[in-house]
């Protein structure tokens, strides 16, 4: 093999792979997490609630979780009615092209349900998320959670997350 045939195959494994990755990129819809954060809990308490950001550039739904850490990830909403506040599970959550959907703020979250342990502060916690992008495919988003102190807020974990 000559020296051109060499660098001409070597160029074809490196396009190959490049196209790999892009394709793999793309295959997901372009979504991206940030921010993830979970309250700690107290000893004996085997729910959690966990908040993040996602967005993506093409339209998809949040349709299911799930975590090492728990027996189940449900998608809730947490509603005022008659100036209660009321959660309730979803089936789905909608994610526009383009717009970060910051679960909290957007009345919705990821509840921990049959925590396997307690959540100590500083643990990170994996999700795998669950979004259909388009009308059949469904796709894989590994992402954490960071567990933050018994008392920490929405807006401590905000400030947090922008130092990074």
């Amino acid at each position: 093999m000559g020296k051109s045939d060499r660098f001409g195959w070597l160029a074809a494994a490196l396009l190959v792979s490049f196209a790999s990755y892009s394709y793999a990129a793309s295959n997901t819809g372009d979504i991206e997490t940030s921010g993830g954060w979970i309250r700690a809990t107290a000893p004996g308490q085997d729910q959690a609630g966990a908040d993040l950001a996602i967005t993506s550039k093409q339209a998809a739904t949040l349709v299911g979780a799930s975590s090492p850490a728990c027996k189940a990830v449900q998608l809730h909403t947490m509603t005022s009615e008659n100036g209660m506040m009321r959660m309730r599970e979803v089936k789905a959550i909608e994610l526009p092209a383009g717009k970060r959907v910051n679960l909290r703020t957007s009345g919705y979250h990821l509840m921990m349900v049959g925590l396997k342990a307690p959540l100590k502060e500083g643990e990170m916690v994996p999700f795998t998320l669950s979004i259909k992008v388009g009308k059949h495919r469904v796709v894989k988003v590994e992402t954490t959670a960071e567990v933050k102190s018994l008392t920490a807020t929405e807006a401590e974990s905000h400030v947090d997350e922008h130092m990074h």
